[in-house]
């Protein structure tokens, strides 16, 4: 068995599975795919991915791209953990039910804070519109009430219930992004904070090296931002 997983750290699917290889002990080559040099838009990279994104699996010459498709096959072709991603149908169905809603409920939000105030401005030296930067700070912080609120607060330690799964793992991933870009969910949400850090206790040492990048640049800006 060939598996390969084309990634880039910094972006949140890519830790996730990952982190979620590495703690099911996959056997497993890591494909480094350098976003910010455009190395997706190559004709090698698209030949694997027409669709010029990551994270991307080839496995035994199958590829599939799309991190929630990609989970629901390592399950069926028991690569990872029952516990993380249960077979029972009521409780994988409420996992299921988070990875459709974080689509557009949770990344898209925290995604496009991260991408406006640190990635654009980056690329293009150009410093983001105050009220442009604002309206994405707003609609964010609606999307982690919503996610503080209906996923959180339901009784459960964990987003599907009182174990830990891939749905912990990936919402935990995209949370990342606009902590790098200066805005601290766990400051701001107490569910949130309680939560969190059973995480990367959970999947630990690897949810820590995932990170290391996206921890960089975290630093990089908050020291940017004392000047």
């Amino acid at each position: 068995m060939v598996l390969k997983l084309y990634l880039d750290l910094m972006s949140q699917p890519s830790r996730a599975l990952y982190i979620l290889f590495k703690s099911a002990k996959c056997d497993f080559e890591k494909k480094l795919v350098d976003l910010r040099k455009g190395e997706h838009f190559t004709d090698e990279f698209t030949a694997i991915n027409r669709l010029q994104k990551v994270p991307v699996i080839e496995h035994d010459g199958f590829i599939l791209t799309e991190s929630v498709a990609i989970i629901k096959y390592l399950s069926r072709e028991n690569l990872i953990p029952d516990v993380l991603y249960p077979k029972e149908s009521k409780l994988q169905a409420r996992i299921d039910e988070f990875l459709e809603w974080q689509h557009l409920g949770l990344r898209q939000h925290c995604a496009m804070f991260f991408r406006v105030k640190i990635l654009d401005p980056t690329f293009t030296g150009k410093a983001p519109d105050v009220k442009t930067l604002l309206g994405y700070e707003k609609r964010m912080i609606s999307a982690l009430e919503t996610f503080e609120k209906h996923w959180l607060q339901n009784g459960t330690q964990f987003v599907a219930g009182d174990t830990i799964t891939v749905a912990d793992l990936l919402a935990a991933c995209e949370l990342e992004q606009p902590r790098a870009a200066g805005y601290e969910p766990a400051d701001n949400f107490k569910g949130i904070s309680t939560w969190w850090k059973k995480v990367p206790e959970h999947f630990n040492p690897y949810y820590d090296e995932a990170h290391v990048v996206i921890n960089k640049v975290t630093e990089k800006n908050k020291l940017a931002a004392k000047l």
